[in-house]
C-alpha cells in the first residue's frame, strides 16, 4: 500500500496513519520519507506499522510533503534495507507491482556507477529517475522513466528540487 500527501503543516502522523488503515496491504515492513528543510528524510522499518511508529518516535520526521508505503516483499527478504522509501540525493519512491525488467536496468545504472543497497526493484526506479533527472526536466524524466520500465506498478514519488508535489 502507498500513500502521499501534502500539507501546510507536518505529514508524518497522517502518513502513519493512513498506512494503519493500509496495513492489510503488506505486513513486511513499512516506511515513510519527508521533504523537511529541502532534504528527503526516511523512517523504515521491518514489520508492521506499530514498529515504525515506534523509530518515528525516536526521529522525528517534520515535512509538508511526504509518501509512505507498507509492503509484502516481491523482490528482497523482508528487512529494513529492503523496506520502501528508496531515496536518492534527488528523489524518494514508494512503489506498489513488479518490474519485470529490473535486473537489466539495474546492470545498466551499476555501470553507471550506481550503488544499490537493496534487493528491490523499487531502489531500480530511484536510480533510473535520479539518472534522468541530470539530463531532463521533471515531466520528461518521469516519461522517461515509465516508458522504461516493464511491468503493473503504482509509485508515489517526491522530488527534492520541487518540495510541494508528490507524484
Amino acid at each position: 500500500g502507498i500513500v502521499g500527501i501534502t500539507s501546510t503543516k507536518n505529514v508524518s502522523s497522517s502518513i502513519l496513519n493512513s498506512l494503519r488503515k493500509l496495513e492489510y496491504r503488506g505486513y513486511d515492513s513499512a516506511g515513510i520519507a519527508t521533504l523537511e528543510r529541502g532534504l528527503i528524510k526516511e523512517v523504515k522499518c521491518e514489520g508492521r506499522v506499530d514498529a515504525l511508529e515506534s523509530n518515528l518516535s525516536k526521529k522525528k520526521l517534520e515535512g509538508h510533503v511526504g509518501i509512505g508505503h507498507v509492503r509484502w516483499a516481491t523482490h528482497g527478504v523482508p528487512s529494513t534495507i529492503n523496506a520502501h522509501p528508496h531515496s536518492s540525493d534527488k528523489v524518494s519512491v514508494v512503489h506498489n507491482g513488479i518490474i519485470e525488467n529490473s535486473t537489466i536496468l539495474k546492470k545498466l545504472l551499476i555501470k553507471k556507477g550506481y550503488v544499490f543497497k537493496s534487493q528491490t526493484d523499487t531502489e531500480v526506479i530511484t536510480f533510473l529517475l535520479t539518472d534522468f533527472l541530470k539530463d531532463y526536466e521533471l515531466v520528461e524524466a518521469i516519461n522517461k522513466t515509465l516508458k522504461a520500465l516493464n511491468g503493473s506498478f503504482a509509485l508515489g514519488i517526491l522530488f527534492k528540487k520541487y518540495n510541494n508535489i508528490v507524484v
